[in-house]
């Protein structure tokens, strides 16, 4: 009897054995068939503007007009771009800012007085720039428009120094204007205008709207004072808004990478020198995660 019971289980472990192996050879006979068919070519639909329709072409032009326009800009100055006379090497720049502002030039230069107050007070506004921007980070701790100031003075010397234009034709000097003392300054692109983008962009951010306001309005006086006195070329100018909007936007993506590698640290040390209401924001998360952890383990156990 014994040996019978003993036969009878080895052979109903070998059948289980069996099935075991079948399953398995199922399931890689299934897998390879996934990635077979995973190797299939594609068999892709028609090109998406073969099923454009009227109504769709309506549509685009009624809801997506500012594209549009930039489409017939785009037609334009190509048009503009091939069929213009260059400037020859031996004639000054062609800036049309300057030929805007050319009344303002000749007054500046008839009366050197208005020149010199309206450089101080242009020096003024750059003061108020960089005490703003310095303030954000060395009072509420907020290091993003001081970072972005950072980058984009560093990029304006590289390219500065890279490209050095001439001194446009009837530059007017004043011993008051920022850099003050008549020293060499770099024309490409103008930090007046990054700068003050970078802080109106912070208070923006803030809801210092009137403030934000006040700083646009003082930075299009700006420009055109710069124009009037062929302190910048126009093309410093635009290059100078969009630098303020670029390095903002680099700054808040630094901002956000660093603040990843503190969620990831475990030690509460790493929080040194962060702003209160970031750090109580960075442990919130840090226990969240510890929290969802410690449910997972338990789900598993």
């Amino acid at each position: 009897m014994d040996g019978g019971a003993g036969t009878a289980t080895f052979s109903n472990g070998a059948v289980k054995r069996r099935r075991g192996n079948n399953n398995n050879r199922t399931e890689a006979a299934n897998g390879v068939k996934e990635v077979m068919a995973a190797k299939k070519p594609l068999h892709y639909s028609r090109p998406s503007f073969l099923k454009w329709r009227l109504q769709d072409a309506v549509h685009v032009a009624t809801h997506h007009w500012m594209p549009c326009l930039f489409a017939v800009g785009l037609l334009f100055f190509m048009a503009v771009e091939y069929t213009l006379r260059m400037v020859p090497p031996s004639s000054p720049p062609f800036d049309l800012g300057f030929i805007a502002t050319r009344s303002l030039h000749h007054l500046l230069q008839d009366s050197p007085n208005l020149n010199t107050l309206l450089a101080f007070l242009n020096t003024v506004f750059v003061g108020m720039q960089m005490i703003y921007i310095m303030g954000t980070w060395l009072i509420e701790g907020r290091p993003r428009a001081t970072i972005s100031a950072l980058f984009m003075f560093t990029c304006r010397g590289i390219l500065g120094y890279s490209t050095q234009l001439p001194l446009p034709q009837g530059f007017l000097g004043s011993g008051v204007d920022f850099p003050v003392g008549n020293v060499s300054f770099f024309l490409f692109f103008s930090g007046h205008v990054a700068g003050s983008v970078i802080a109106s962009l912070d208070m923006r951010r803030m809801q210092r709207h009137e403030l934000a306001w006040l700083f646009d309005v003082l930075n299009v006086l700006q420009a055109v004072r710069l124009l009037g006195t062929r302190g910048h070329y126009t093309i410093d100018l635009a290059v100078g808004v969009g630098a303020g909007i670029l390095f903002d936007s680099l700054a808040g993506k630094y901002e956000e990478f660093s603040q990843s590698k503190l969620l990831l640290s475990p030690n509460a040390e790493n929080l040194n020198g962060v702003a209160n209401h970031r750090k109580q924001k960075i442990l919130i998360i840090r226990k969240e995660r510890t929290q969802k952890q410690s449910d997972m383990e338990t789900i598993l156990i």
